[in-house]
């Protein structure tokens, strides 16, 4: 039985994400937190299509106070003009947040891996007459800030690089640094407990 590249990746990401939460220190304060967040995407830079604004919401774990994860889920729903195709969009990531100095102002640098859903049904009123769903699966980093107010409540703004891979240009630049071939920006809150 083969395994796919993406399988793949997603269980070297899981992996990772699993090794590195054990590592913590057991003194650590860790917190766990529900959210919502709004965020506006662009899924492809080399065309001239706007972005498009996401709802949804993140589970936010921090495991030490300079280490955190996030599990995060958006979704997007319309319809044409005909009301005769409905065509929803999913993206779900799984990052690694990393807080080089801690107290209630946090940047943080995020990286992580992405699932990224597009769904298109053909409707006849209510009823589905045909579904196709597609994904596609991409790494992200990026960099962001949490301010925190009392022990329970957070705000976080931040800005991902989406798609990341590397560039085929021979430049220094471009053998160090990857290329990307979406972005998008988020803003959120979160309740912790």
């Amino acid at each position: 039985m083969r395994v796919s590249l993406h399988a793949r990746s997603a269980a070297a990401a899981a992996t990772l994400l699993l090794c590195l939460c054990s590592a913590a220190p057991c003194a650590a304060q860790s917190a766990f937190g529900l959210g919502a967040r709004l965020s506006e995407v662009h899924d492809d830079l080399d065309t001239a299509v706007d972005s498009k604004r996401f709802t949804g919401g993140q589970i936010r774990m921090r495991v030490s106070p300079r280490t955190g994860f996030e599990l995060s889920a958006d979704v997007r729903t319309r319809r044409d003009a005909s009301l005769l195709t409905r065509v929803r969009d999913l993206p779900i990531q799984a990052s690694l947040l990393m807080y080089p100095a801690h107290g209630a102002f946090s940047p943080y640098f995020l990286a992580g891996a992405g699932w990224y859903y597009h769904r298109v049904q053909t409707l006849a009123g209510d009823e589905v007459l045909n579904s196709e769903t597609t994904h596609r699966f991409g790494w992200h980093a990026g960099i962001g800030a949490e301010l925190v107010m009392g022990h329970h409540f957070g705000i976080h703004g931040d800005y991902r690089y989406t798609f990341l891979h590397r560039n085929d240009d021979t430049s220094f630049t471009s053998r160090v640094l990857p290329s990307h071939d979406g972005s998008m920006w988020t803003a959120g809150f979160t309740f912790y407990f």
